[in-house]
């Protein structure tokens, strides 16, 4: 296993534990929240790979769970002391999100573990069905449909996929000018991303709404919840 492999599958069971999220009350698995800390300044701080130090509360991952933690005091509750919040909190979260999800992508293709381009996604879709296909937002509506009309054919049934992302983007992540087309091909890399999609979800839309409904078969609310306690592995104390 590649480095870059060890890294994305290492995180799995992290996400497998609970926490309580500030606003709802309500224990969930952390696959579906965002973990804040505050900077020095008593700046409260996104903290998206759970890994900054200090203690943390954790927030659902949406927009509306983080603007009424933000406008409703509850971080200061929770950190019981005074706290600053920046003035769009929400869009920093997803600001945050999206480039994760996008280096994730940069590490699977050092890990040689995603296929790019329209041929290498064909092959792909030939061989087996797709673990996660992922399409420009900005792409050609011909290509695209085309790759999912060989899976529906070929498999009898649509593939997880993702469209919230410019080819632009997609291409800085995975080393080109611009990507159309890719696709993940292992299967424990396919779902710690889709974890980590299933949380940008909660801010845009991961299908645009002008695609066919069959591009949004699939729900992206992934990852189980498992009991377990609220401390790190590396002994912070969190809320």
């Amino acid at each position: 296993m590649s480095p870059a492999s060890s890294r994305i599958e290492a995180e799995a069971p992290r996400r497998e534990r609970e926490r309580r999220c500030i606003v709802s009350g309500e224990s969930e698995s952390e696959a579906g929240l965002i973990r804040f800390v505050l900077a020095p300044d008593g700046m409260v701080t996104p903290d998206v790979a759970a890994k900054l130090p200090g203690r943390g509360a954790w927030v659902r991952a949406d927009r509306a769970s983080i603007e009424q933690a933000a406008k409703k005091g509850h971080f200061a509750r929770a950190f019981k002391r005074q706290v600053k919040v920046p003035d769009d909190l929400p869009g920093l979260a997803e600001r945050l999100l999206v480039r994760r999800c996008l280096d994730q992508l940069g590490l699977a293709r050092r890990a040689g573990a995603i296929a790019v381009g329209a041929t290498q996604v064909e092959a792909a879709i030939r061989a087996k069905p797709l673990f996660l296909l992922v399409e420009a937002e900005d792409g050609a509506e011909e290509g695209r449909e085309k790759l999912m009309s060989l899976h529906i054919g070929l498999w009898r049934r649509s593939p997880p996929a993702v469209g919230c992302f410019t080819s632009e983007e997609l291409g800085v992540a995975l080393g080109r000018e611009r990507v159309i087309h890719a696709c993940l091909l292992q299967e424990r890399l396919a779902m710690g991303w889709a974890a980590e999609i299933a949380r940008l979800a909660g801010f845009r839309a991961i299908v645009p709404a002008s695609w066919p409904a069959s591009w949004r078969s699939v729900s992206w609310k992934l990852g189980g919840a498992d009991s377990g306690a609220n401390r790190g592995c590396d002994g912070r104390t969190d809320i």
